[in-house]
């Protein structure tokens, strides 16, 4: 599944435990007719793709929906969901390049070919 909308929160990462649970949460505004707020959570190594984001920009969030049963100590079962984001897009206009990719040429950057001969061919089967 997948939502879109405005990054209203980005929140600090998080640890539990002395397992080294990573949690890192983000709230998005959604964008239509009754803009919903939502709180998208990333676990573990996916916390580290909200680096890149900033509060206001327009995102494409990739997310799966977990729920789990709990019983309390009273032995009441209890019923909890959760949004878990899994990768995220930048839709916003002024789309930053990505880490360690060069930046892509303008599209009127590279002249045509114009020696090309009709005569030369090669001998590839396809």
């Amino acid at each position: 599944m997948e939502l879109q909308g405005k990054i209203k929160l980005i929140d600090e990462t998080k640890t539990f435990g002395n397992n080294g649970f990573r949690k890192r949460e983000m709230v998005i505004t959604t964008e239509e007719q009754y803009p919903q707020t939502i709180m998208i959570e990333f676990v573990q190594d996916k916390t580290d793709l909200l680096n890149a984001y900033k509060v206001g920009q327009n995102v494409k969030v990739s997310i799966n929906i977990r729920g789990r049963e709990w019983v309390n100590p009273q032995g009441e079962t209890k019923y909890f969901n959760s949004i878990q984001g899994w990768r995220i897009e930048n839709l916003s206009q002024a789309a930053p390049d990505a880490p360690g990719m060069p930046p892509m040429p303008p599209a009127d950057a590279f002249e045509p070919a114009n020696n090309f001969k009709e005569e030369d061919h090669d001998d590839l089967p396809f």
